[in-house]
């Protein structure tokens, strides 16, 4: 295995463990409200949300490099906020990724929200527990198997990016190129013994997680499949 074929590997660990924390963070209170609220808006949030399960990655990396390039408002943002732009950067293919990755953690932790009813609030609430502890001591123990796999799935997903990581963040070695642009650069290049070494490694990465997912959580993988 090359140097860069090493290199493309631990830059997509890097951004796929980052994509997977920052999706904690962001997908969680995301997933509660659409779980939680009877607003109007609820549909139109969730349809967002989803938008990258059906839409070309490379429509979606278009956009964020249009918004996030030197004429469109996130760049200009970010040039004012003396940070350059984003994209062919590692910090823009992580907010790409984070985009398009965001149903494999919201829609998981929606179903596990939802799963858990009324009554164990409504015990917690007769407790005088607060809401921030009621989520804490109630909420999390019992969507664990939600947190499970929309933390894996994403992971995961995060680690095939092959469209949105082009576009947005080029083929840059040790900066942008991760292990789907490898492969794609090796076959280009005629190089199938290095492209079937990374290709293999793909492939039994990707079963290790469905694996793992079916058998630690058969019902949500069920459901995502």
């Amino acid at each position: 295995m090359e140097t860069s074929d090493l290199g493309a590997i631990w830059l997509t660990l890097k951004l796929a463990s980052l994509v997977m924390l920052l999706l904690l963070l962001i997908g969680t209170p995301i997933a509660w409200w659409l779980a939680r609220t009877n607003s109007r808006m609820k549909g139109v949030i969730g349809a967002v949300v989803a938008l990258p399960l059906v839409l070309p990655p490379t429509v979606l990396g278009f956009y964020l490099l249009v918004a996030l390039g030197p004429n469109g408002p996130g760049g200009k943002l970010t040039e004012s906020l003396g940070l350059g732009v984003l994209p062919f950067t590692f910090p823009g293919l992580v907010i790409a990724s984070v985009i398009y990755s965001l149903p494999f953690m919201v829609q998981p932790l929606q179903t596990a929200f939802e799963a858990i009813g009324e009554r164990p609030l409504e015990v917690a609430a007769t407790l005088r527990a607060s809401p921030w502890d009621t989520f804490w001591s109630v909420v999390v123990p019992l969507s664990r198997p939600g947190f499970m796999a929309g933390a894996i799935l994403s992971f995961a997903h995060t680690v095939g990016e092959f469209g949105v990581v082009l576009m947005i963040g080029g083929n840059i070695p040790d900066k942008t190129r991760v292990v789907s642009v490898q492969i794609y650069d090796h076959v280009e290049a005629f190089e199938y013994t290095q492209a079937h070494w990374l290709s293999g490694g793909m492939l039994a990465f990707s079963f290790i997680v469905l694996l793992t997912l079916y058998t630690l959580n058969p019902r949500l993988g069920r459901a995502r499949s």
